[in-house]
């Protein structure tokens, strides 16, 4: 069906400040739906806080109120402005959050004005985690056993029946802020109080233990006719117990059999339909590594963080698709950017592996608690694509900016390949890897040198073997280049490590040259990066304008041109001192350099900007 005629003008709520578990991915949806409205020619109030953001810009909507985001504020932008419709999903929790209580302050009746992509009662069943968890059992999912706490006294009785380890989960918050995971009763006091306090509505689920679970998240959409499709599946390389947000996540997922991955597609589509989004959704798992049990954990009935990864990840614009199914298309009348040839009616398919790192800042705050739970921690993310896990994994370490240029061999190593652990070392090493924190992976790298199985560190760590198999074919390739110079080194061993991910800085160091010497080789054998399209058709079709990754293979594929062109550095992931006001300062970079009739060339890490 075509696009909505009854309404004129469209609201949209932004998400404010930049918080951990809130970042500039919603100004990128944001900015999305802006531009997805204005091509249908409707009229958009937009209300935002973050002047640094490009949602704000003079040009992006037709009103533009730099206000509070509170109920009282809202409620008199829409007096004086009296939308038609008002778009919640694409700001974040604050922006469902806003939505909701307008919705329950009569504001919204008041002034005539609909809820559009996601109604109340949608929002409602998925933020609700009473009616989340009746609404998941009725059609058939299951859930982790829990109930519902409003004060101390009923959540202390809920967890003596429940039993420890329990999972806290105050409702209507964001980044999982107030979650918890409480081993006794003393911690599960302390932490309930607090989680209490942290919920609008003063409610917390709690959840019995899946802790050690693998973690499978879907992003899917679906319009007013009900056609629902899968955008990618994601899979966290942490188990459960650690915020999708702190994991490290991998797109799609690597270690379903395809009998479990048919089984959580069809779940997938029954819970969109059940939840009632017209637009995105992501959808949280936890699925059993020994039998194949599969619970469901939660569903953001919004664009999410993990929404902007999976569009750079795919090459499909879920901002932008989302807000024209809002507004009445169906997914088959919606032609795909990308391609410029398909509809948005065609999943993505993808041949190459996107890897999702977070972004830490624990060296700003000496004495931190650098242990990573269930409420988020990270200030940002790095996203980085290979035509194998090894490759992506490399390369999103190198994005992170830390002054590491690979897992280890890079000068920065507490121990070398060749250090012999003694009993105390290994010891650490074992709590390392058990509990979560930001140097996780470095330390499996040292539990393989310091000769664990992966039988071992998986029964440490309940990280999947396939995972640390592939860090263990990263480390025995370490061993392998030990043997050798940069003189005596087999061409073919330099193409299978470079297509594994090493850096020149790592090959200069194991190699003892420099990397000048490493290149030389390199050119000599003609090995050499070359670029691969994201397209979203796995190159079936010439894509008109997709992104691009580098490998090591034989064919560049990217197309000539005879215009002029001005390369953008982008600002990397987000960190405390940098964060989205260079993505702002990139973007108006590119329309300036458009003006002008040259192409620009935008290089980024960070899948959350709006430059990307």
């Amino acid at each position: 069906m075509p696009a909505r005629k009854d309404i004129k003008k469209v609201m949209i709520i932004g998400s404010g400040p930049i918080i951990i578990g809130q970042a500039c991915e919603f100004d990128y949806s944001g900015s999305q739906a802006c531009k997805s409205l204005k091509e249908e020619g409707y009229e958009i109030v937009l209300v935002n806080s973050n002047p640094a953001t490009i949602m704000t810009d003079p040009e992006m909507a037709n009103s533009i109120y730099l206000e509070p985001l509170t109920v009282d504020i809202n409620a008199k932008i829409i007096e004086k402005e009296r939308p038609d419709a008002l778009l919640p999903t694409l700001g974040g929790q604050t922006g469902l959050n806003l939505a909701t209580f307008l919705a329950r302050e009569g504001v919204l009746d008041k002034y005539g004005v609909e809820l559009i992509g996601a109604n109340i009662s949608a929002i409602a069943m998925a933020e609700d985690r009473e009616l989340f968890k009746k609404a998941m059992i009725e059609i058939g999912i299951a859930v982790p056993e829990s109930d519902l706490a409003y004060s101390l006294k009923e959540g202390i009785e809920i967890g003596k029946r429940l039993g420890f380890p329990l999972i806290l989960r105050p409702a209507y918050t964001l980044g999982g802020t107030g979650g918890s995971v409480a081993y006794n009763m003393e911690e599960f006091e302390r932490k309930l109080e607090f989680a209490l306090d942290t919920s609008p509505i003063h409610e917390v689920l709690i959840e019995q233990s899946v802790l050690g679970w693998k973690e499978i998240e879907f992003e899917v959409m679906r319009d007013a006719d009900d056609n629902v499709i899968v955008v990618t599946s994601m899979e966290n390389v942490d188990p459960m117990g650690v915020h999708t947000g702190d994991s490290i996540v991998v797109a799609p997922a690597q270690t379903l059999s395809r009998k479990e991955y048919e089984y959580l597609v069809a779940l997938s589509k029954s819970v969109i339909r059940k939840i009632g989004v017209v637009g995105g959704a992501n959808i949280q798992y936890a699925v059993n590594p020994d039998n194949g049990n599969v619970v469901i954990i939660e569903v953001n009935p919004r664009v999410s963080r993990s929404s902007a990864l999976a569009s750079k990840a795919t090459g499909f614009p879920i901002a932008r698709i989302a807000t024209k199914l809002a507004i009445g298309y169906t997914l088959d009348e919606i032609k795909n950017q990308i391609t410029g040839k398909t509809t948005c009616f065609s999943e993505p398919t993808v041949d190459y592996c996107v890897f999702k790192i977070p972004r830490f800042t624990f060296e700003k705050f000496p004495g931190a608690d650098t242990t990573i739970t269930t409420s988020m921690k990270a200030v940002g993310e790095a996203m980085s694509i290979g035509r194998n896990f090894r490759e992506a994994l490399q390369k999103g370490i190198r994005s992170l900016e830390i002054g590491r240029y690979g897992l280890g061999a890079d000068k920065k190593d507490r121990w070398d390949i060749n250090h012999r652990f003694t009993e105390e070392e290994k010891e650490l090493v074992v709590k390392k890897i058990s509990v979560p924190d930001d140097a996780r992976m470095f330390y499996l790298r040292y539990a393989f040198l310091a000769g664990f199985t992966i039988e071992e560190i998986y029964k440490y760590s309940a990280i999947d073997p396939w995972f640390l198999f592939n860090i263990k074919q990263i480390i025995d390739m370490e061993r392998e280049l030990y043997r050798y110079d940069i003189n005596t080194l087999p061409a073919e061993l330099l193409k299978k490590v470079k297509k594994s991910g090493f850096s020149d800085r790592q090959l200069a160091f194991i190699l003892k040259c420099d990397e000048k010497a490493v290149r030389k080789r390199r050119k000599m054998e003609e090995i050499k990066a070359v670029f691969k399209p994201v397209d979203s058709v796995a190159g079936e079709y010439k894509a008109e304008r997709p992104y691009y990754y580098s490998t090591y293979e034989q064919k560049d594929t990217i197309p000539d041109s005879q215009k002029k062109k001005v390369m953008i550095l982008g600002g990397g992931p987000n960190r405390i001192g940098q964060g989205i006001e260079f993505d702002y300062c990139c973007v108006h970079a590119s329309f300036a350099l458009r003006e002008e009739g040259y192409e620009s060339i935008m290089v980024n890490c960070n899948p959350e900007t709006v430059s990307t």
